[in-house]
């Protein structure tokens, strides 16, 4: 009985030391990404602007899902006002560049467009985001290092090696939805080009068919007069 009792306050001190590791440590974060999906009316230019801090990094990749051409034009300037990147009329794209402290500002133009409206998709995934606290400060709020052995520098590499690839997965399959989207608009706009011309060629037909009956009973028609 008095065995038992022990196994279960080790179990529970293990348990305890444990949880508040994985609480601390699950705590940092490595990048931030979002992504968003806007319509650019013909004719028009949407910027928009991320706030940056020095020796970050900004990677930022789009794609056009769907409208005439599937292209727009792309830049993206710094703080300073300076032209880093530019495309032009591109259907997707992805830029990576090293930043400062400031405003970073990334437009899309559909002004060469008069009458095809683009729906974009984009995604942002921000590195070396942290703040300015010391990322040795969760060592002081654990304690009993040496109960088990346990060696919390590699559960913080594991888990951090862990979220990294859950990151990656997450950012991969979201590039993925919207290749899908992308190819899905396509698919639909053959299929209404398509349907167009085969009625099209269907009216065309049966007109030609229509022309060349009459033709042919006009040929055996008797316009002479009978007299009498």
């Amino acid at each position: 009985m008095e065995l038992g009792r022990v196994f279960l306050c080790l179990l529970s001190v293990f348990v305890t030391l444990v949880s508040e590791r994985f609480v601390v440590l699950a705590s940092f974060s490595q990048s931030l990404d979002s992504d968003f999906t806007f319509t650019l009316p013909a004719g028009r230019k949407e910027c928009f602007y991320q706030t940056m801090k020095k020796d970050a990094s900004l990677e930022i990749e789009y794609q056009v899902l769907d409208g005439a051409g599937l292209d727009v034009d792309f830049f993206i300037s710094s703080p300073s006002g300076e032209l880093l990147f530019s495309d032009h009329r591109k259907s997707d794209g992805v830029h990576t560049l090293e930043t400062e402290d400031g405003d970073y500002m990334f437009c899309f133009d559909n002004t060469f467009s008069t009458v095809s409206e683009k729906l974009i998709f984009f995604e942002l995934i921000l590195d070396n985001m942290d703040t300015d606290e010391d990322p040795d400060d969760w060592k002081e709020y654990v304690h009993g290092t040496d109960i088990l052995d346990m060696k919390l520098e590699d559960i913080m590499d594991t888990i951090n090696n862990v979220k990294a690839r859950l990151v990656k997965s997450v950012q991969i399959q979201t590039v993925l939805r919207a290749f899908e989207a992308r190819d899905r608009n396509l698919q639909e706009s053959n299929f209404d080009r398509v349907n167009l011309w085969s009625v099209i060629n269907l009216v065309v037909m049966v007109m030609v068919s229509s022309v060349q009956v009459y033709l042919l009973r006009s040929l055996f028609d008797d316009k002479r007069k009978i007299r009498t």
